[in-house]
């Protein structure tokens, strides 16, 4: 645990998706961006607009073990054996790792790879009678322990071809709150799947989060009403949120998280083209928050790390570079300026 609480997150990192299909210029811009931890935290580059396979779900399906997925009409459903689909996912995954491996070459520091946590993933592929995963519990436990064993693979991987980096596993999980709360529709849309049991959400969470083998994990949701608590319980040591859907609700949670040690991945940099504000202003809010909260000011720059509301695969090129090299301003404004 003490090996945690002294890692150096970084103070300005991108959520996971960027534009366009060149490897290597996705590469080249989230290395580029953040040169060195003290600037920001580079990213194994997600490219949906390759199509499927590259897309976050397709990515994360050709991770599984012995699990395999293809696409159909309806999205990705599961199967016997590995197809054209799930090929490509492969052949995707190793290009993005190639290019990211070319340019950290003696990098020392923080690299976040993304990956698509369990319950999320579980209302995103299809058994084969058409229904989510979450429909079935004992399909729901074979998926997580699936996603578990290939992210230790993966993470395996990722670590030989950078051995300077510092591995951090984030888990995209924007569909939780509709599975906690029962509002994932079926596959008729007439319906909707029973809420799951929090008690299981948190356990399968904590066991898939396990697959990072003791480095830093963070939570990613861009939907309202991330449960801080539940996440903190499962063992997430960060979590990663679209600021601007925070509410007053949220501020006993968030100032339990922050004196808990659990950092934050605040989203204040919108994730499309956008006029982008002074650095100063992007974080104001953030600001805004810490006094509201009572927290001390000099805490801001440890506690925060700056990151786009989401992910940038619908922004252009040169907005994704404007973006992130705006996260790292504004995180040195928070820096230098925390009242």
């Amino acid at each position: 645990m003490s090996e945690k609480s002294d890692f150096r997150w970084g103070p300005a990192t991108g959520v996971g998706s960027m534009p366009g299909g060149d490897a290597r210029e996705a590469a080249k811009t989230v290395t580029g961006s953040f040169e060195g931890p003290e600037q920001g935290m580079p990213f194994l580059a997600e490219l949906p607009a390759r199509g499927p396979g590259a897309d976050m779900i397709g990515r994360t399906a050709g991770l599984l073990v012995d699990l395999y997925a293809r696409v159909e009409p309806s999205g990705w459903r599961l199967g016997d054996r590995p197809g054209r689909d799930t090929r490509r996912a492969w052949s995707w995954l190793g290009e993005d790792l190639d290019a990211l491996e070319e340019f950290t070459q003696g990098y020392e520091g923080p690299v976040k790879v993304q990956a698509v946590g369990p319950w999320t993933l579980a209302t995103a592929l299809e058994l084969r009678n058409g229904q989510a995963v979450l429909s079935d519990p004992g399909a729901c436990r074979d998926l997580a322990g699936s996603l578990a064993e290939g992210l230790r693979s993966h993470l395996a991987d990722v670590r030989r071809r950078v051995p300077g980096a510092r591995i951090v596993l984030q888990l995209d999980e924007p569909s939780l709150v509709a599975v906690l709360r029962g509002q994932v529709k079926t596959a008729s849309t007439y319906r909707t799947y029973r809420a799951v049991d929090r008690q299981l959400v948190e356990s399968t969470l904590r066991d898939v989060m396990a697959a990072a083998g003791g480095d830093p994990v963070v939570v990613h949701s861009c939907a309202p009403d991330v449960p801080f608590a539940l996440l903190r319980r499962a063992g997430a040591d960060a979590i990663s949120f679209d600021f601007s859907l925070l509410t007053e609700r949220d501020d006993e949670t968030i100032g339990e998280a922050v004196e808990g040690g659990t950092k934050l991945l605040a989203g204040v940099v919108p994730g499309i083209d956008s006029p982008l504000s002074d650095p100063a202003g992007s974080v104001m809010g953030v600001r805004t928050l810490w006094r509201r909260l009572g927290l001390n000011p000099g805490s801001l720059a440890e506690a925060v790390t700056v990151t786009p509301s989401c992910g940038l695969a619908g922004a252009s090129p040169a907005y994704a570079r404007a973006a992130l090299a705006h996260c790292a301003r504004a995180a040195r404004s928070l820096a230098d300026n925390p009242e």
